[in-house]
């Protein structure tokens, strides 16, 4: 097999948002922004015009409609945090494990996507069609895959597009060990974790450069409005003109 000298495409037309969803507030460190920065030093080096945003310094109103405060609460983040997602080619959402699972920062950045899933694009696809979506995971339990399992499945049934290899994660000795970036915990100069998480970086950039090239995923067989209008392909249909 030969390797090509260089990347395949120029990958300076793309952007990528990290969502950190620690449960620490700025400025206190967070494990998982360790990660987040080996991460976006692969894509910038490429060209990638990149982001990081803690979830938790949000107002995010948990609830399932794309504004809450038309729904009883005072105040919600989301609308503005929804603009920066559509504006990034790449999502990433990063976040701890607690109890083997997802931080609820996680479960509430995931269900604020969730709210805006239903919205339409230009071409009458979901909205999400057309990005391109991956996770990273840090911990001193186990959980990476079961954490993992659970963002990629979330993002790819909102319409985000999952590479190979988009996931990557860390953990330290189970139990009370030691955190990603705590002295002599071997966590940023481990070499199964930077090998994953530069694979994914990698596999980010190549599938949004693809769709980004292509014009996204084609609109045939996937408009909501033609569905709704009668129009199914491969569904047999004598009314629809």
């Amino acid at each position: 097999m030969t390797v090509p000298a260089s990347p395949p495409y120029r990958y300076d037309d793309l952007s990528a948002l990290y969502v950190n969803c620690t449960l620490k507030r700025s400025p206190e460190v967070s494990n998982t922004d360790g990660l987040v920065e080996r991460s976006r030093s692969v894509m910038e080096a490429q060209g990638v015009t990149t982001s990081v945003v803690r979830a938790v310094d949000l107002d995010l109103a948990p609830g399932v409609w794309p504004d809450m405060t038309e729904h009883g609460w005072a105040a919600d983040a989301w609308p503005e945090l929804y603009e920066r997602v559509m504006a990034a080619d790449i999502l990433v959402l990063c976040g701890p494990i607690w109890l083997g699972d997802n931080s609820s920062v996680t479960k509430r950045v995931i269900e604020r996507l969730y709210s805006c899933s239903g919205l339409l694009d230009d071409a009458g696809q979901y909205a999400y069609y057309g990005r391109v979506g991956g996770c990273l995971i840090t911990g001193n339990e186990d959980g990476v895959k079961h954490c993992a399992m659970n963002v990629l499945y979330s993002l790819q049934h909102l319409g985000y597009t999952v590479p190979p290899g988009a996931d990557a994660g860390w953990i330290g000795e189970a139990g009370p060990g030691p955190s990603y970036l705590d002295p002599g915990s071997g966590g940023p100069e481990n070499d199964f974790t930077n090998r994953n998480t530069t694979f994914m970086a990698w596999n980010l950039m190549h599938l949004a450069g693809l769709l980004k090239r292509t014009g996204g995923i084609p609109a045939y067989g996937n408009v909501r409005a033609e569905w709704d209008a009668g129009c199914r392909p491969e569904f047999a249909n004598p009314e629809h003109r």
